[in-house]
């Protein structure tokens, strides 16, 4: 069975950005689809889109969406609202920033592995699976 690989934005970005261990981001991209699915919750593909309009402007944010994401490997999932539910629950009982409640609760969903550099993960490697960065 193939393994599913769960981006946050930090390890896109990290990606998109050539920042420390980007190839790391980048051997899993070319692994998908032959050798995992890579999927993204479209909570943290925002969360990507407000950082790079942020740090670089909305026409590059936009340039993001409309040519670079779509030629990613990356399968985007969409919230229902139990999912939204679930994610505002582990909101509710850890410090963490609520984008990356979505992260937990879809890897959780999917059982999926979470590829990230954020530290605020740490506190639930005892929950979901971690590939750190």
């Amino acid at each position: 069975m193939k393994r599913k690989i769960l981006l946050d934005s930090y390890a896109l970005l990290a990606y998109l950005k050539k920042e420390d261990n980007y190839k790391k981001v980048m051997e899993l991209l070319n692994l998908a689809p032959n050798d995992c699915f890579i999927i993204m919750n479209e909570i943290n593909v925002g969360e990507s889109y407000y950082i790079i309009a942020r740090e670089r402007g909305i026409k590059q944010a936009d340039y993001f969406i409309e040519t670079i994401l779509p030629n990613l490997p990356i399968d985007i999932i969409s919230n229902s609202f139990n999912q939204i539910i679930d994610a505002s629950k582990i909101k509710a009982d850890h410090p963490i920033s609520y984008a990356d409640c979505f992260v937990v609760a879809t890897a959780i969903r999917e059982k999926a592995i979470i590829v990230t550099g954020d530290p605020d993960f740490k506190r639930f490697e005892d929950i979901v699976d971690v590939e750190w960065i």
